[in-house]
This record gives C-alpha cells, sequence and structure tokens, in this order.
C-alpha cells in the first residue's frame, strides 16, 4: 500500500495560513498599519477603494527596507523581530509571527516598493498568488507603499463571503480607529474612493480621541492614571451622562496593542457601579504599560486575546484606577460620615434653609412643649384637600358611561376564558405608565410604551415590505455629522430608511440633512431620533441576528414609541388600545415585552375577604 501522506506546495500552505491571517480587508489594513509602525514611520496614508476589496494601499515615510529584505518579508515565519525562543516573552513591536505579508501575497495581487535612506534606488515587487511576477530597482521616496488589489482574486469561494461594501468599510475603520489611538505621535490619514475620510496629525491622546469622534468628547473625558511596581494605567473616561446604549467605544491597549478582554471591561464597569443608567456603556480609552514577560500576546492569530500571569491584581488596579479618576472629577458620589445630611450643604456649612427649620421647630417646642404636631397641621390639611379633589375626579360621572363594545383580535384567540373582551371607554392612565380600562372578566391593564412599540413595529415593517412609507417634511431642514463608521452604516441602510419614510440628502465630510421623517410620527427632535435610532440600530445588530429590515423596524419603534411618564389624552388612549388590537400580534412587544394584563375580578375580590 503506498504511502499517502505529502507536504503541502507552498502556494496551498500559504492560502491556509491566509484564512487565519486575512479573513476580510480589514485584517490587510490591519496588518499593514502595523508594519508601518515598526517601522517606525511618523506620517501614515491609508487609500482604500471599494472597500479593499479593489485596493488597499499603506503609505509610509519609516525605515524602508533593502531589496533583499523586501524579497524576504514575504516569505513565510521570515521576521526581524524574533532570533531565538526567549524573544517570543519580550515582544515589544506589533508584528512578529513572519505570516502576514506571505499570507497576503497568497490571495492578492501585491506591489511593495520600498528604499532606504541610505539607498539611492530603491526596490519593486510584484507577486501575485505567492508567485513572484517583477523585481527591479525603482526611484521612491524613503520609506515603503504597499499595494494590496484584487483581494482574493485566486478564491473565489473566499471573496463571495464578504459582506456589502459599507459592511466592509466599517471594519476596515475600525480597525483604523484602534491604531490610530494608540499611536498619538504618528500622523495618520485615510482615504476612500479619492474622498479624504481622516487627516489626524500627531498630538497628544486627548487630542487624536477628539479628531477621532468629534468635538463633542472634549467635555466627557476624565483623564485617568495610576502606577504600581506591576503596571501603570492611563487613558481617558467618559463622563456617565454620556454613556451610551451600544457597545464599541470601549478600548484597551496593552504596551500600545489593542486588546479584547471581558474581564478587564467588568473592571471597568464595576467601577461605574450606581452611575451608570441600565443597559449603558461608557466611552474609555485606557492603556496599560507592563513588562512583557508577565503577558502572553501570541495565542491567538490576530493577537487581540492576551494572558495575565496575575489577572486578579491586574483587574484590582484598573478598577481602582477608574474608580479614582470618577471620585477627582467630582463624578462618584464621596460621604463624609461627620456631616449632618439634613441641616448641612456639601460644603460643610448650615444651609439657610436647615436653618430657618431648625430655627421654627425650636421655637414651637419652646412655646407649646408636648405640641409639636401643630408645625405640620397645614401640611395634613392641604394633602387632605389634594387627595379628596382627586378621589373626586376619579368617579365615574354619568355622562362619561358609554356604550360596552366588544373588541375581535388575536388577543381574543390567545385567551380562551375571554373569547370576548368586552372594553368599555373608560380609560385612565396609572402612574402615566399603564393604560387601565374595565373589561368583561375585570381589569385590563396596558403598558402603553410596549403596546406603542408593538403598532409602530408592525406598521414599519409592513412599509419594508411593501416600499409604501409615507414621509412628513421637517419644519427646518437638520443637519447631522456622523461618525465615519456611522456614515457607513447609515450608506448600508439607506434604501430601507426611505422605505419607512426618511428623506435625506448627504452632503461631504460624513454630513447629513434630514428633510423628513416617517409620517404619524409626533413632533419631535428629528435630528435626535436619526441619532438614537441608529444607536439602537447597532444595538439590536450586536446583540440579536436580525435582517435589516426586521433591525430597521424594530429600531425605529423603539426609539419614536410613547414613552413612560407621557400624559395620554382619552382620545390618545382610546387609539392606542384600538390600533394595538388590530395588530397581529398584540399581546407582546417586539422584543418579548408583554404588553397588556387582564386583573381578574375574582383576583380583585379575594384582596377584600
Amino acid at each position: 500500500m503506498s504511502d499517502i501522506i505529502q507536504l503541502l506546495p507552498d502556494h496551498i500552505a500559504n492560502q491556509i495560513a491566509a484564512g487565519e491571517v486575512v479573513q476580510r480587508p480589514a485584517s490587510v489594513v490591519k496588518e499593514l498599519l502595523e508594519n508601518s509602525i515598526d517601522a517606525a514611520a511618523e506620517r501614515v496614508k491609508l487609500i482604500v477603494k471599494d472597500s479593499g476589496k479593489a485596493l488597499i494601499q499603506v503609505i509610509d515615510n519609516g525605515l524602508g527596507m533593502s531589496h533583499i529584505d523586501a524579497r524576504m518579508c514575504f516569505e513565510r515565519h521570515a521576521t526581524s523581530k524574533i532570533r531565538k525562543s526567549e524573544d517570543l516573552f519580550t515582544i515589544q513591536t506589533m508584528g512578529f509571527r513572519g505570516e502576514a505579508m506571505a499570507s497576503v501575497a497568497a490571495v492578492a495581487q501585491v506591489e511593495l516598493k520600498s528604499k532606504r535612506a541610505t539607498d539611492e534606488l530603491g526596490v519593486l515587487l510584484q507577486i501575485e498568488g505567492s508567485e513572484l511576477k517583477k523585481q527591479e530597482p525603482v526611484a521612491t521616496p524613503t520609506g515603503t507603499a504597499v499595494s494590496v488589489k484584487n483581494l482574493f482574486f485566486n478564491v473565489p469561494a473566499r471573496r463571495n463571503f464578504l459582506k456589502s461594501n459599507a459592511v466592509e468599510m466599517r471594519h476596515i475603520v475600525d480597525e483604523f480607529q484602534r491604531i490610530a489611538l494608540s499611536h498619538p505621535n504618528i500622523a495618520f490619514s485615510l482615504h476612500q474612493n479619492d474622498i479624504e475620510m481622516y487627516q489626524l496629525p500627531a498630538g497628544k491622546l486627548s487630542k487624536r480621541i477628539v479628531d477621532l469622534f468629534g468635538k463633542k468628547y472634549q467635555d466627557q473625558m476624565a483623564a485617568c492614571e495610576e502606577e504600581t511596581e506591576l503596571l501603570r494605567v492611563y487613558g481617558y473616561v467618559g463622563k456617565p451622562d454620556f454613556a451610551k446604549k451600544t457597545r464599541g467605544e470601549q478600548f484597551f491597549f496593552v504596551n500600545n496593542r489593542y486588546i479584547k478582554s471581558n474581564y478587564l471591561n467588568h473592571a471597568v464597569m464595576t467601577a461605574f457601579e450606581h452611575l451608570l443608567p441600565e443597559s449603558s456603556y461608557p466611552f474609555y480609552t485606557l492603556f496599560i504599560e507592563i513588562d512583557p514577560k508577565h503577558i502572553d500576546i501570541n495565542v491567538h492569530p490576530t493577537k487581540t486575546e492576551i494572558k495575565f500571569d496575575d489577572e486578579r491584581t491586574v483587574y484590582a488596579i484598573i478598577r481602582a484606577a477608574v474608580k479614582q479618576a470618577l471620585g477627582a472629577h467630582n463624578i462618584s458620589p464621596s460621604l463624609d460620615f461627620n456631616q449632618d445630611v439634613n441641616f448641612s450643604r456639601f460644603d460643610g456649612k448650615p444651609s439657610p434653609s436647615a436653618d430657618r427649620a431648625y430655627g421654627q421647630f425650636k421655637n414651637v417646642e419652646r412655646s407649646t412643649p408636648g405640641r409639636w404636631e401643630q408645625l405640620y397641621e397645614g401640611l395634613r390639611n392641604e394633602l387632605y384637600q389634594e387627595e379628596k379633589a382627586h378621589r373626586q375626579d376619579a368617579l365615574p360621572r354619568p355622562e362619561d358611561e358609554l356604550q360596552t363594545i366588544t373588541l375581535s383580535s388575536m388577543a381574543s384567540a390567545q385567551q380562551p376564558e375571554d373569547k370576548t373582551v368586552g372594553i368599555t371607554r373608560n380609560y385612565f392612565q396609572i402612574h402615566t405608565k399603564y393604560i387601565a380600562v374595565q373589561v368583561k372578566s375585570g381589569l385590563m391593564l396596558i403598558h402603553q410604551q410596549a403596546a406603542h412599540e408593538r403598532i409602530l413595529y408592525e406598521k414599519f415593517k409592513d412599509q419594508l415590505h411593501n416600499r409604501t412609507g409615507a414621509s412628513q417634511q421637517t419644519l427646518f431642514p437638520q443637519t447631522l455629522t456622523l461618525q465615519p463608521s456611522d456614515f457607513s452604516l447609515f450608506q448600508e441602510i439607506q434604501d430601507e430608511l426611505r422605505a419607512i419614510g426618511f428623506e435625506f440628502s448627504a452632503l461631504g465630510n460624513h454630513c447629513l440633512v434630514i428633510n423628513g421623517i416617517p409620517a404619524d410620527l409626533k413632533a419631535i427632535n428629528e435630528k435626535q431620533l436619526f441619532e438614537s435610532f441608529m444607536e439602537q440600530f447597532k444595538l439590536n445588530r450586536s446583540e440579536l441576528s436580525i435582517s435589516s429590515d426586521e433591525n430597521v423596524a424594530r429600531a425605529i419603534a423603539k426609539r419614536s414609541a410613547l414613552k413612560v411618564g407621557q400624559r395620554l389624552t382619552i382620545e390618545e388612549m382610546s387609539a392606542t388600545v384600538d390600533q394595538l388590537f388590530a395588530c397581529q400580534m398584540p399581546n407582546y412587544s417586539p422584543d418579548g415585552t408583554r404588553t397588556t394584563f387582564i386583573l381578574e375580578l375574582e383576583k380583585i375580590d379575594q384582596f377584600f375577604k
């Protein structure tokens, strides 16, 4: 029997290695930018066409390479970073595995130009699918320029798995932002289809954050710094008031390398305990400087996961550093146990109102000992009169009694014991949160926000399916500037937005002009509506596996529905109830929250027995 195990040909082995390193255009961007950083570049320019599918070009003014090094960099496991096994535990550079360029060249058409400052001429290499096509001297500036064209041209199956241009561009922007954040001392620029998206001069970290995410971040950053024998933590954390409903603006860097760590993120979130709104995520950009011997970064091909030899200590230091930063900026509350919180202000001096209240109390005590209740007689009488008036208003009046009607709906089918639900028109609100109405079997409570979400969701979903959304023009067009990643997301779903009634025009530099919003939405801040919709859309996509149509319908329904605390007229309550029971699934909101609950009459009777 013949032997069956054989060595793979080099080009196939390279394609297999490329599958680990080059997953999408953003993977190529990450590897090329990191190479420029390792080459001590001061300026790095990234040019992208067709979201990286047609061209990814990185130009730097780094050290450059000799013609031998230029050729060797495309060989597997060829690296200038490692000479012996011990070097793996003292890694200070970005790349070190020696697979990036070989992997990229295995699945693309690559052109490299490079020159050292001491050389008169540089070198030009052209490689297609791991095959060297050309190598010759060339006149070129000091540094390196790498062009990656037609990614996955020789692996059609891999190319077919790439997402839309908007999705791929968003991943490229994410990688660009992470690398630009971690190296504020380097000037970066990004051009997409000959349009400048970013122009970032070298400077301080705070300036880099503002240049990347917008001027509004100037007011939300709190400086954070802590140094111990084990490590140093520094960076910025966002103030709780600016927290968002979606993740994505949380950055950890270890020795200037971006990492993902749920464990360290938990340390930050614990420091924010009791300061954040529910299900909100603060902005933070935190850098950890630590001796490389205490970490292992070679645990994943993309090097975004690392291991610490003492995770608990790192956790405790980060948590303490963030908590101290919040306290130093008067964000987290502090308690003074020597202070009388009833009669003192935060500056430790008695407040005038406290003085008056305390003085009145002492006067009554002296003049009428044992009769201090007189102090509250007026308040008691006032509360009694208010409660009496409220009870009178709540009593049904003869003119309010209307004919009982029966609504047929899916709710009837889902509750066999109430095959016909008789709903009267005596609506009233409970704590501006629930709509209460008498039904045949007792009292029905309707969660006004959840109910309205269901109504809007089914309406928008139908409009998306039939592309029949109507629009209402804004009185004054609203101009909105998006982050580049959000602008890419907007481009991805702009057809769906038009289908439900949004009207907008795109300007340069990631600006939109909102000219119309979906009809029947109440007069609101159009700009705020669109921003909150985008946040909800991103949140849904991170947590749910649903189509774009479904996501758009859910997001706009969630952010434009009636809110808890909103007072409704009788007509508005009636319309909400009627529209709810005309829905296909009236009993639950799109996220599964119950919209209705019936308190049975027998159950009510039991409370009085």
